[in-house]
């Protein structure tokens, strides 16, 4: 109770009444102006000693400095740029351009039976994939009723020849009947001769004569007879001969004919695929095996009409051409030696250029390629003369190398780009074989920038 009197008490003497003004009075007026002035002489001085204290350091440093032994300082010297060079090589080089074809079999035969009938044996070989020797068995056909037709044309044959024997005897038969009835008319013509003149004396009558006359001609008729049945036996002779031919023919087929019921590969080849088996009944026109020849291997491949042209200018052709030609198989390619044989017959206009076929040789001890393994070929392209082969990245713009003088500083070298051969380039221009080119690249080159290779970076740069 005492409290809230206090309180209320404070409050109504620090109330000031409704519509009178407070005036401040003079003596408070007075403290505040001389509290103000105070504060600004404390700021004023603060900020003197803090200039003092600078001035004073700024003094102290620079005695310190000059008081301080001058320190000795290395002559500058030139930076040498570490750079790797080549060695320029002026002569002929052509670009190797990379291609890539396809392996395809050079020779390949769709072997059939000759003969028809049923498979009795078949080489174990046969297989997919096998490797079969040339004039090797392949399978072989029953060859009884074979067999029976060589008896049969043997034996006709001898039947034939005994009737030739016989048919020249019969001709010899006639030649000497022929020559017996020639003398028995030159008997008559003399008799006749004979008589004539014994008519005119008498010695003989007139029907004596004529009996002559009739004989002789006779005679003439029977010779006439004997000379035709002579020409008959010699036409049946011929005739015999000619059926001897005939069936001597059938005796080569019929043998033929039992040697074709085996069957042997033609060539040293690879079998590429086999349908026979034991039990099997083949004709003439069932495809028994498949095979390649395994030393007659191609790769085809394609040029551009651009690559085209540029080889056959170089040297007129293109057949003749060495190739590498590389299999990537396992961890390293295997690299086989080729050469170009023929140019496809048309344009590939699938392939945006010409079909080449280039042989390959595999040499003793390597994989054999398969037909349908994926390659890539390696083949000269035009041959540039008096040119050089540098490193693409030792090109500054597209017209510039620099080189190394004696002095190891680099100077500029013109050149020109005549072709790209994968990371190198074939150029032309201001290079002589011997010049050492820059082959590092430089950010900052120019004109004679002291360089220095790994090998003399010692004796150079002074480390």
């Amino acid at each position: 109770m005492e409290k809230s009197v206090m309180l209320k008490s404070v409050d109504d003497n620090n109330r000031t009444p409704r519509g009178e003004v407070a005036f401040e009075r003079p003596q408070t007026r007075g403290r505040s102006a001389g509290r103000t002035g105070i504060l600004a002489a404390k700021l004023v001085l603060q900020a003197v000693i803090a200039l003092a204290v600078l001035i004073a350091a700024y003094v102290g440093m620079n005695r310190l400095i000059l008081a301080k032994d001058p320190v000795p300082v290395r002559p500058a010297r030139e930076t040498a740029y570490i750079v790797e060079t080549t060695p320029v090589e002026m002569r002929d080089h052509a670009p190797m351009l990379s291609l890539y074809g396809e392996v395809t079999a050079a020779r390949t035969a769709e072997l059939r039976t000759l003969v028809a009938g049923e498979i009795i044996r078949v080489n174990p070989a046969l297989e997919t994939g096998s490797i079969i020797s040339s004039g090797e068995e392949l399978l072989a056909v029953d060859p009884f009723q074979y067999e029976g037709a060589v008896t049969e044309a043997r034996a006709n044959l001898v039947e034939a020849r005994a009737a030739l024997v016989e048919a020249r005897g019969r001709v010899s038969t006639e030649e000497g009947n022929v020559e017996r009835a020639r003398e028995q008319l030159e008997f008559a013509q003399r008799d006749l001769q004979r008589a004539e003149q014994l008519l005119g004396s008498g010695s003989v009558t007139e029907r004596t004569v004529d009996e002559r006359r009739l004989l002789v001609s006779q005679r003439g008729q029977a010779l006439e007879q004997r000379r035709y049945a002579l020409d008959v036996e010699k036409a049946r002779v011929d005739q015999q001969q000619a059926a001897i031919d005939r069936l001597q023919w059938r005796l080569s087929q019929a043998e033929r004919n039992l040697a074709d019921t085996v069957l042997k590969a033609p060539f040293d080849a690879v079998v590429r695929s086999e349908n026979a088996a034991i039990g099997r009944l083949v004709g003439v026109n069932d495809v028994v095996a498949t095979l390649y020849a395994r030393d007659a291997l191609e790769v085809r491949f394609s040029l551009s009409d651009n690559q085209y042209g540029r080889i056959l200018s170089d040297n007129g052709t293109v057949v003749g051409r060495p190739v590498e030609v590389l299999w990537h198989i396992g961890g390293q390619p295997v690299a086989y030696r080729g050469e170009i044989r023929r140019i496809g017959a048309e344009v590939a206009l699938a392939r945006g250029g010409i079909d080449v076929y280039a042989s390959v040789t595999v040499a003793d001890g390597q994989p054999a390629l398969r037909p349908g393994a994926f390659v890539e070929l390696r083949l000269a392209d035009r041959t540039y003369p008096a040119s050089a082969r540098i490193p693409e990245g030792a090109i500054y713009g597209t017209d510039h190398v620099f080189v190394v003088d004696e002095e190891n500083r680099t100077r500029r070298r013109d050149i020109e780009v005549l072709a790209f051969d994968g990371t190198h380039v074939i150029v032309s221009g201001d290079l002589a074989t011997g010049d050492r080119l820059v082959s590092t690249r430089l950010d900052k080159a120019g004109e004679g920038l002291l360089v220095s290779e790994p090998r003399n970076r010692g004796a150079n740069t002074g480390g």
